[in-house]
């Protein structure tokens, strides 16, 4: 199972996959913004941040799967499936048993080297209230899609990483 699962790392389909994946929910966070026109939060902010980094994470390992480069892309993968699982967690918990004592941020903070919320305020500046269920499918709620999400994506990369120190034997 390992063999198989570093033979795909070290191609480009996987990563494709990965990339496809990631752009189709990024995608959707801005068909929700903008067509149905629900207010991200906060937390919705980083967690789409979180989600550009899983993106990164494929473009890099698209760029070079057989190189050294590969063991960048799954530690970014891990880092960012691992951040989003918290943050969705940690704005689940704000929606499941809000409290005056456990809120989010008014407005996000980014690194004044890198101001997200300045330099594409369409896609990354927070207008709505972190407590607040704007949306539900299937009776969980998106911060409880984005657990399930973040989570298949940790342990999916997990599973790569552990399937990088085996070796590749040939059939014949």
């Amino acid at each position: 199972m390992f063999q198989s699962i570093k033979q795909s790392s070290q191609g480009r389909g996987a990563w494709l996959l990965m990339l496809l994946t990631a752009l189709i929910l990024e995608a959707t966070a801005l068909y929700f913004q903008h067509v149905m026109k629900l207010q991200p939060c906060v937390m919705c902010i980083y967690e789409r941040v979180a989600l550009f980094g899983i993106l990164g994470a494929a473009l890099l390992g698209t760029i070079a799967p057989k190189t050294p480069l590969r063991w960048l892309a799954i530690l970014l993968w891990i880092y960012s499936a691992g951040k989003g699982l918290q943050l969705a967690w940690d704005h689940t918990m704000i929606q499941l048993y809000p409290s005056p004592f456990q809120t989010c941020d008014f407005f996000v903070r980014f690194p004044s080297w890198l101001p997200l919320d300045e330099y594409l305020p369409s896609v990354f500046r927070a207008l709505g209230d972190c407590s607040m269920k704007q949306w539900s499918f299937l009776a969980l709620d998106m911060p409880q899609w984005l657990i399930g999400i973040f989570a298949a994506y940790l342990v999916v990369g997990v599973l790569v990483l552990m399937s990088q120190v085996f070796r590749i034997r040939n059939k014949y």
